[in-house]
């Protein structure tokens, strides 16, 4: 008996998408409705020193290969029904050989590292030199590159690990990569190249006008002169062959689809086809952004309005903020404006907030209470987030707090410990925690968490204001990833920026979006715009608090949150100078 026999569906379309994140490979399987049938993930090596983040293509590709393979399983799906596959990814760098095989990005000299995590801060000196050219491309990345994107990287490798940068035939964003590891083919995303890159994409505006979706794209968006510039005129050769010589607009199918190689490894069969891939968050965006609740069925059916007033807020690890306009927007300290990076023919705006989930996990796990936690949370069964909730609750109860979020009315933290991506782009940002005292206790840590949640949600009022100061009109956020999963996370950012917030059906929108991928590419929807409308749905959404206090309450804090920072301008400054 086969497995297509047993399936009582055989002819249903199911498409298949795979999030590459910072710690695990994970694969959802989606119907044609865009419901979850299916997910599993398998965890990922990571290496840390001091400002080195690195990982390992090969380890994560059995990672990829383990989580389709148990996400089929677990879903009961075959492989004949698997119609179309997308790839997501963090927006890491990889070096490969001419073989394909890894080459060390890494002090150590290990072979296997030779991915360069995205939260990799090695290249922040590289990043100050390449802003200090002013080049025209730097524009259209805020102003000037982060150390967390690509060229800086290539930089520190260049001047660092001569044997490893004379070895490199391919260096690759990684979502990339494993769109190329599935089918062999190296063509670029539009939305790696041109968000990581400095890659001008509307230079393919006149080709959009004539189709150029449909195809890829000989790649005529690198400015040769800004490569030159920083040291880097080797990249250039081969017409660009070792960064991209090809771009492609996301969810364009590449190649022949799986090879024989790949889909064995997969447990997929060959020729299925493969989109063009998007950075995880870009995803995130894709899965989440065309999600109507009921009150926009009584707005005016204008979807480009709609989609021009919202906000994607993917929240792991990091928070990216994601807004799309028809109108190409230049905010400082702000990503982009890049044209066609997430939905297509649209400009994309990208904030960002560097550590958020994994500032709150080093908040708790660094706090002497965290061990006592933890075993709490286990014996009851639930999450330590779910625990420092509930505590929460108890202490306004006990204190006859007017609401929850006064209980850090002299807890205050700037939440800048891995730097400020955005509005302010400050690598050099330090992390500020004001109040404390000589508790150790269990709500003394629920007190250091919540002002931690606050101060995360401080900084996304920061970015959404700065946005609409700089031509944006953003009425309402739609949230994604594992921190939306928590409800305290959620009501203070609506309360603290002050939209309603949209959750998705389904929680797993960075699979949907790189789901839609596969389904684009499977041409199962004329476009991927199409594809968003067809399978984004809304669940909850979540209102500010109406009650006018708790808005007074949190205006003064996010005035105490803005200063926080110029306090630490101007210290630094008078260290400087008594330094000098």
């Amino acid at each position: 008996m086969t497995t297509v026999e047993l399936n009582p569906f055989p002819s249903r379309s199911v498409f298949l998408g795979v999030d590459v994140g910072t710690g695990s490979a994970r694969a959802g399987l989606f119907d044609g409705s865009g419901k979850l049938l299916g997910s599993s993930s398998s965890p990922i090596q990571i290496w840390k020193d001091g400002d080195c983040v690195e990982q390992s293509s090969t380890d994560i590709w059995h990672a990829v290969c383990a989580a389709v393979k148990a996400a089929c399983s677990l879903a009961n799906v075959s492989d004949v029904e698997v119609k179309g596959i997308g790839f997501a990814a963090t927006c890491s760098l990889v070096a490969v050989d001419a073989e394909g095989s890894p080459v060390t990005v890494s002090w150590s000299g290990d072979s296997r590292r030779n991915i360069i995590v995205w939260m990799d801060h090695r290249a922040v000196n590289q990043a100050e030199r390449i802003n200090s050219f002013n080049s025209p491309v730097l524009q259209y990345c805020g102003g000037g590159v982060s150390p967390e994107m690509e060229p800086p990287k290539l930089l520190w490798v260049k001047e660092n690990l001569q044997e490893s940068w004379s070895m490199v035939y391919k260096w690759m964003d990684l979502s990339d990569w494993l769109s190329y590891r599935a089918t062999g083919d190296d063509t670029r995303s539009l939305c790696t190249t041109v968000c990581k890159w400095t890659y001008l994409g509307h230079a393919h505006m006149q080709q959009m006008t004539e189709k150029a979706a449909s195809r890829d794209m000989e790649a005529c968006g690198w400015d040769d002169e800004f490569w030159e510039e920083i040291g880097l005129g080797d990249l250039v050769d081969g017409h660009h062959a070792k960064i991209g010589r090809s771009v492609a607009f996301p969810g364009h199918p590449l190649g022949n689809g799986l090879t024989a190689t790949a889909a064995k490894e997969l447990g997929l069969l060959a020729g299925t086809p493969v989109g063009t891939s998007l950075i995880d968050a870009h995803a995130g965006g894709v899965g989440v952004m065309e999600s109507k609740s009921d009150s926009d069925s009584f707005k005016k059916d204008s979807d480009v309005d709609t989609l021009c007033t919202r906000m994607v807020l993917v929240c792991g690890t990091s928070t990216c903020h994601m807004a799309v306009s028809r109108e190409k927007l230049f905010i400082p300290g702000v990503w982009g404006p890049f044209w066609s990076a997430m939905v297509p023919e649209y400009w994309l705006t990208e904030g960002g907030q560097s550590a958020t989930g994994a500032l709150l996990d080093h908040i708790i796990e660094n706090h002497v209470a965290s061990p006592r936690l933890a075993n709490q949370a286990a014996s009851q069964k639930v999450s330590v987030f779910e625990l420092l909730n509930n505590i929460l609750k108890s202490m306004a109860q006990d204190t006859s707090s007017p609401f929850v979020a006064a209980l850090t009315s002299d807890t205050h933290i700037l939440p800048d410990f891995h730097g400020n991506r955005s509005p302010v782009a400050d690598p050099n940002s330090k992390g500020v925690v004001f109040g404390m005292t000589l508790d150790t206790s269990e709500k003394q840590l629920a007190l250091l968490y919540l002002a931690t949640v606050q101060g995360i949600a401080y900084g996304t009022r920061h970015i959404v204001e700065h946005c609409n100061a700089h031509g944006h009109k953003i009425d309402t956020l739609l949230a994604c990833g594992g921190l939306s999963k928590n409800p305290l996370f959620i009501q203070e950012h609506a309360d603290i920026v002050g939209c309603p917030i949209i959750l998705p059906r389904e929680s797993e929108s960075v699979l949907l979006g790189a789901a839609i991928l596969g389904a684009v590419a499977a041409k199962s929807y004329p476009s991927l715009h199409d594809a968003m409308k067809a399978l984004n749905a809304a669940g909850q959404v979540v209102h500010p608090s109406s009650d006018p206090k708790v808005k007074k309450y949190h205006d003064a804090k996010y005035s105490i949150f803005r200063d926080l920072y110029e306090q630490q301008l101007s210290h630094r400054s008078s260290i400087a100078q008594a330094l000098a």
